[in-house]
């Protein structure tokens, strides 16, 4: 079978931030204005009245401490509270593609690789822009790659799967060295008045080069030992908008938003996880003490250190199980892919590592690497 590496990784990490005091002062702003404008509704009890949120509330759950944006105006006004940014038009390239552009290149030049190298381009990320024509294929065409591309979805897992299928095509001979990008424009799907969730979310881009191993010239590259995908269908983590809403006399104003039933979703995927990673480890012979990085999806603090424990069978230290989310917050399926980047120096050859996503669907991709001597050594 032929061995297939990752050769090359980039983050696009859009300019503007949100801390959590600046979006806990808009929230709780809009919070007073909702309770006085219907102080009545809420005395009679016809309408509950909303609480606050706080920054010690959103770092204990999550982990996060800020989140990056590609548009920061609207979000803190109180009477927004969603990005404001002006639609681009057919001549123009979207927001998607522009962010995507950026990480490529930096994936392609760790890589060694220009646009003459690549023959595929997968575009997976938990939402796109539009349907069609597919985002990819105008990334294609942006860098002057030949070959096709085409987009795909699994949620907060599209990375790990689209790798995997980078990975199918160049050893069934469709592709021979693959880009794959998880442009992740996540804030316009925030609600930014849910308590619950407004904290969530940022927005950036991931980009890797998938190659074949007698191909590869990048200094630093991972082999890929073994792939495991599963899903199992779950309600607990939704988003429900699509091109059908326009049909429905009675819109659902929240149809739009990411929403989850969080203490569920920990209940439920965790133990799905730490199953899957555990079978492809021991389908690959990795132990436990044989592994030195656990580059995990970046969804919650509180998730990442019970999987971490589960697959050890101990606490992590936190260079084994790096976290991202306290400056990106959750970016679906981008987050392992950060952690993975800027977290993947300082191995030796032969070192085993997980790289892992897990979100709706439910979805699990995971994928067991090994660092490869240096280029040339």
């Amino acid at each position: 079978m032929k061995k297939v590496v990752i050769s090359g990784s980039g983050v696009f990490t859009p300019a503007d931030s949100i801390s959590n005091e600046e979006l806990v002062a808009s929230f709780n702003q809009y919070v007073d204005n909702f309770n006085q404008q219907h102080a009545a509704e809420i005395e009679r009890g016809e309408l509950e009245a909303l609480g606050h949120s706080s920054c010690e509330f959103i770092e204990k759950a999550s982990g996060i401490k800020s989140r990056h944006v590609l548009y920061k105006e609207g979000i803190l006004d109180p009477a927004v509270m969603h990005p404001v940014f002006p639609r681009r038009g057919e001549e123009q390239v979207p927001e998607m593609v522009e962010m995507a552009l950026n990480a490529a290149k930096e994936a392609m030049a760790e890589a060694g690789k220009t646009a003459s190298d690549i023959d595929l381009i997968i575009c997976a990320a938990s939402n796109m822009q539009r349907p069609y024509p597919a985002l990819s294929v105008e990334l294609q065409q942006q860098l002057g790659a030949a070959g096709y591309a085409f987009d795909m979805n699994v949620a907060c897992s599209s990375a790990t799967f689209a790798i995997s299928n980078a990975v199918n095509a160049i050893r069934g001979g469709t592709a021979k060295v693959v880009l794959v990008v998880n442009p992740e424009f996540a804030s316009p799907q925030v609600n930014y008045r849910s308590r619950d969730s407004h904290f969530i979310f940022g927005d950036v881009c991931t980009a890797t080069i998938i190659e074949a191993e007698d191909t590869c010239c990048a200094p630093l590259a991972f082999r890929i030992l073994g792939m495991r995908l599963k899903t199992e269908f779950s309600n607990n983590i939704r988003c429900d908008i699509g091109y059908t809403e326009h049909c429905f006399s009675t819109p659902e104003p929240e149809v739009a938003f990411f929403r989850q039933q969080g203490r569920k979703v920990f209940k439920e995927l965790l133990p799905l996880v730490a199953d899957v990673i555990a079978t492809e480890m021991a389908a690959q012979q990795v132990t436990p003490a044989q592994l030195k990085r656990l580059w995990l999806h970046q969804a919650n603090i509180n998730m990442n250190i019970f999987a971490a424990k589960k697959i050890l069978g101990r606490d992590p230290l936190p260079e084994e199980a790096p976290l991202v989310l306290d400056r990106y917050a959750n970016t679906a399926s981008a987050g392992s892919i950060i952690a993975f980047h800027q977290h993947k120096a300082g191995l030796q050859a032969g070192d085993r590592a997980i790289l892992c996503s897990f979100g709706a669907g439910y979805s699990i991709g995971c994928l067991v690497l090994e660092q490869l001597a240096a280029s040339g050594a």
